[in-house]
């Protein structure tokens, strides 16, 4: 090895001598090509000197043992609360002796501003009410309602007083559906003496409702109307077909005259009962309307109901004076499903408790969709509502220890 490298530095001299170079100084070669043959390197020429300023490259620093969770991390949250330009009307039911009427206790419904049980925005002024739908004529009635009222069927008065008495009601309906031309075709005046009966025996706010033929139904509003003067009932109800037939105008001008309210009931098109609505303001004050929007039952465009009447308060809110009229809703017409009363089979026992809770789920429904006022019949369902309605509005003081288990609970 040592003969070779002599031999290299050998020729190497002879090459510089050619080119009368020195050895020893630095030559720049261009266009040069080389060809080496084998390279040998000696590591040994390497020493801690020449590694100095090199940086090993760093180490990973080991993964942490992966150790399961026991708890579930807490993460702060603020709700997001927002204010909204608009405002439901606040409407008074019924009217005191001091008012101009006979009742115990009016009624006032509305005055959201927020939607329903928004509660860490603002708690609503007043509550959802529920009244107790009552007829003044013997009707075809499920068992699971027929059980409780059969024995006063044919004393409308006397079913009056026991929604009152025994089931809390705040507020009555009276369907005089004997005035329907086709039923029992009822004169006015014997349909006013019907009302002017409950009228005495209880002393709660009324709402008067009618048997749907348009011009029967005006002769009788204004009738009872005149009747009732100053004790702030609500006819219902009035529709487009009443300005179709030309007697839209009385009722809503009897209604202004003798100091009383209107609801206008639309079939869930808002567009509709924005124009009703119009219709009625020009003879009556804003503060005396309500809107029935339409109640589909639980498996019967339920979703349907809750979306309008979700919208209707959404667009109320948010500036819409024509839709910021409180809302009813006739959930008693969960019992026109048949699921709520036929004979299915044994899979769809207790028959007697199914009704209710189809007519309780149809309730519970639109009240978080922000409706205000419930026409409703089963006594069970009745103080379900109630007691959840309480409940939802006693913000802080609701106990979720005490439903963790209602999946698994037995009836």
């Amino acid at each position: 090895m040592v003969e070779k490298e002599k031999k290299a530095d050998t020729k190497l001299d002879e090459l510089l001598k050619l080119l009368g170079l020195e050895s020893g100084r630095d030559i720049e070669l261009e266009d040069v090509e080389l060809n080496i043959g084998e390279i040998i390197l000696d590591s040994s020429a390497l020493t801690s000197a020449a590694l100095k300023g090199i940086t090993p490259p760093a180490m990973k620093a080991a993964a942490p043992p992966s150790v399961k969770p026991t708890t579930i991390l807490e993460a702060p949250f603020t709700p997001f609360v927002q204010e909204y330009p608009g405002k439901i009307r606040e409407v008074t039911l019924g009217a005191t002796k001091s008012q101009g009427g006979s009742r115990g206790k009016p009624v006032t419904i509305g005055g959201a501003t927020t939607p329903a049980f928004y509660l860490f925005e603002q708690t609503p002024p007043n509550p959802p009410v529920i009244s107790v739908d009552v007829f003044d004529m013997e009707v075809t009635l499920p068992k699971a309602i027929r059980t409780y009222v059969e024995d006063v069927w044919h004393d409308t008065a006397a079913w009056a007083k026991r929604a009152v008495d025994q089931w809390g009601a705040k507020v009555l309906t009276i369907h005089l559906l004997s005035t329907d031309p086709l039923i029992k075709d009822t004169s006015p005046a014997e349909a006013t003496k019907t009302v002017e009966e409950i009228l005495q025996a209880v002393d709660v706010p009324l709402i008067i409702g009618g048997c749907g033929d348009p011009k029967k139904d005006a002769a009788v509003f204004s009738k009872v109307a005149e009747m009732a003067e100053g004790e702030r009932v609500l006819l219902s109800s009035v529709t487009l077909d009443m300005d179709e037939a030309g007697v839209l105008d009385t009722v809503t001008k009897a209604a202004a005259k003798y100091g009383h309210l209107v609801l206008g009931f639309t079939a869930l098109d808002l567009n509709r009962a924005k124009e009703l609505n119009r219709k009625i303001a020009d003879h009556l004050p804003e503060d005396d309307i309500l809107m029935d929007l339409t109640t589909a039952a639980l498996g019967y465009g339920l979703e349907y109901s809750f979306t309008i009447h979700e919208r209707a308060r959404m667009a109320a809110l948010m500036g819409d004076t024509e839709l910021q009229h409180p809302v009813l809703s006739g959930t008693t017409n969960a019992w026109a499903a048949r699921e709520a009363w036929m004979n299915l089979g044994p899979e769809w026992e207790p028959r007697n408790l199914r009704g209710p809770l189809w007519e309780t789920v149809t309730a519970l429904s639109l009240l978080l969709a922000g409706v205000d006022l419930f026409m409703m019949m089963h006594p069970d369902a009745i103080k379900t509502m109630q007691r959840v309605t309480q409940q939802l509005m006693t913000k802080g003081e609701a106990k979720p220890e005490n439903i963790a288990n209602w999946v698994s609970a037995r009836i």
